[in-house]
């Protein structure tokens, strides 16, 4: 495969994945709808083009980091999108997190020109991305797969071919199901502790290692007791999401209630201005609903 690799979406995620790729010796060709976000890597190499039609003309291999399923139609199938300029030696890889249905469509509408599409959406946040330790979730062909894993070893510490198109999607889904989970237990569980009287800190110390330790603690909880709510993971983003799995779930006749309460507890706060904070600060949802703020008990301690 070329070492010349088109890179569509230079965001919180898509930046520090693009400057990896350049630092493993791939020669970039980087789009943005913010012109400014393509700038600090074209000053370190990379070369910019005007339009996806662009990036595919000059890249057999694209690489989509973007924020929605529309931003991806619109990237695709749009009057100056990869489909104008794609050919059967094309492979798309979408990273972003759509939903499976959306996955399968794009796949679906490459193929009529011979391009191969993977769907392959990360876990892992902006550290993960800066870090290149994502975890990336991949459906589509095994050929393709095959071909690209080279980068994914750059860019994550695990691919795993899920199955076929949107099946990468569908295992995205349930790791963002278990993430939302995970958070809104985290706020109950830490709360409980402040309104009986309990250092949170020192809860989280004497549990660490325990059944119920797990990444989303040690990643969120320090964020949760600093209230330090800077995104590596918007609301906004995870309210898509969650959005994506209810429809999911309908559409296979499958009800899931706790599923249901996180998306309105994150419909209340977007609606209160705060879908830019990060998806840790569904604590303040908790919050709100009990008249309690979590914070240690003990002021002088720093929980790292």
């Amino acid at each position: 495969m070329s070492e010349i690799v088109g890179f569509i979406g230079l965001g919180i995620m898509g930046k520090p994945m693009a400057r990896n790729l350049m630092q493993a010796g791939y020669d970039l060709i980087v789009l943005d709808i913010d012109p400014h976000a393509m700038e600090e890597l074209v000053r370190a190499g990379a070369t910019p083009a005007r339009s996806p039609a662009e990036v595919t003309a000059r890249a057999s291999l694209i690489l989509t980091m973007l924020p929605s399923g529309s931003a991806l139609e619109e990237v695709v199938t749009g009057s100056q999108g990869v489909l104008s300029t794609a050919t059967a030696d094309t492979v798309l890889v979408d990273m972003s997190s759509v939903s499976p249905e959306t996955a399968k469509d794009i796949a679906a509408a490459l193929a009529e020109t011979g391009a191969r599409c993977l769907d392959a959406p990360v876990s892992g946040g902006e550290p993960g991305a800066v870090m290149g330790e994502l975890v990336i979730m991949v459906g589509g062909p095994a050929d393709a797969f095959a071909e690209t894993k080279p980068l994914f070893d750059v860019l994550g510490k695990s691919a795993v071919l899920v199955g076929g198109h949107g099946a990468g999607q569908t295992a995205k889904l349930v790791n963002q199901l278990l993430v939302a989970a995970h958070l809104e237990a985290m706020a109950e569980g830490l709360l409980l502790a402040v309104r009986a009287g309990v250092d949170p800190g020192l809860v989280l110390d004497a549990i660490r290692g325990g059944l119920a330790d797990s990444n989303v603690l040690s990643a969120k909880a320090p964020m949760l007791l600093r209230r330090d709510f800077t995104p590596g993971a918007k609301i906004t983003i995870h309210s898509k999401d969650m959005k994506n799995i209810l429809a999911t779930a309908a559409g296979l006749g499958l009800s899931l209630p706790v599923t249901e309460m996180i998306d309105g507890m994150f419909d209340a706060l977007i609606a209160e201005g705060k879908g830019g904070l990060d998806h840790a600060a569904l604590a303040l949802a908790v919050e709100a609903l009990n008249g309690t703020e979590i914070r240690m008990t003990a002021p002088e301690r720093r929980h790292d």
